[in-house]
């Protein structure tokens, strides 16, 4: 008697949660493709990153294999900016698709990290040492020539200089209590976003979009890639407890909240989520499954 052996493809948050298992193995640019899962679950990922490694070859075949940094990363921009065409969606910047990588690729508009992403993955394609910063409000790139480190704005193609960029940070600064006669240092502000850092704040945005509109149904699904990605993050897992308590179902926001009220004693919002909890056991309705 033979049985046979059966097979299931992963679902969209399974094949996430492979991507970013482990930090030393995580494929910014797969990863990030992969979010658009959510809104097109039949998005080819593997196909959108051999369109990306296509515009990377086209690129290196111009370049000459002894080419200095600083003539590669001229032809890079030349390539992004102006024969690509790609560039920041000012009509349209809190459009979420701008979040999705295959969406920007497609269109060539998109918000700073996105477009940071692709211009990433050309850069490395090209032999060129690039990373994406975190900056407060606006996602940079870094890029490491052989005279130095260049910042480069993604969204407009620009480099920047360290005044431009401390005047830039001073609104965060005031904002954030930080500006005074000590001030925390540019160099803090400039430091290399790991990848798990950078799908977080690509999530979050897309988080941010949703939660203002109120559409619940498509924020759980990202909220449910943060709690996978962050699984530290304590408030994730609270905040996927509000989404699922306001889609009904109290069984699964409960067991959310008291995961968080279990491990964060000392978050300033326990009183407040801890009658969240006791109303939320109150009630009957669907566990999510």
């Amino acid at each position: 008697m033979t049985s046979s052996l059966r097979l299931h493809a992963p679902s969209a948050l399974e094949y996430f949660a492979s991507l970013v298992a482990d930090d030393a193995s995580i494929n910014l640019l797969e990863a990030a493709i992969a979010i658009g899962q959510d809104e097109f679950p039949q998005l080819d990922v593997q196909a959108v990153q051999a369109e990306i490694d296509t515009l990377a070859r086209r690129l290196l075949q111009r370049l000459p294999a002894d080419a200095p940094s600083a003539h590669r990363l001229r032809a890079l921009n030349r390539y992004f900016h102006t024969e690509l065409g790609f560039a920041g969606n000012v009509n349209n910047y809190y459009e979420a698709g701008n979040s999705y990588v295959h969406h920007v690729l497609a269109t060539r508009r998109g918000i700073p990290i996105t477009l940071a992403v692709i211009y990433l993955e050309l850069a490395s394609q090209v032999g060129l040492q690039a990373r994406g910063v975190a900056f407060p409000g606006h996602f940079l790139v870094k890029l490491h020539l052989s005279q130095g480190e260049v910042m480069l704005d993604p969204f407009s193609g620009r480099s920047l200089s360290r005044n431009e960029l401390d005047e830039a940070l001073q609104p965060y600064r005031q904002s954030a209590g930080l500006a005074g006669d000590v001030e925390l240092p540019l160099e803090l502000f400039l430091q290399p976003a790991s990848p798990r850092q950078v799908l977080a704040r690509m999530l979050r945005n897309l988080k941010e979009i949703h939660r203002a509109q109120s559409d619940w149904d498509r924020l759980l699904p990202v909220q449910q890639r943060l709690v996978l990605l962050l699984p530290d993050e304590l408030t994730e897992r609270r905040d996927r407890s509000l989404v699922l308590e306001a889609l009904g179902h109290w069984s699964a926001a409960a067991a959310d909240l008291e995961f968080y009220l279990d491990r964060a004693e000392q978050a300033p919002d326990r009183a407040e989520q801890r009658q969240r909890l006791d109303a939320l056991r109150r009630r009957d309705g669907p566990a999510l499954h």
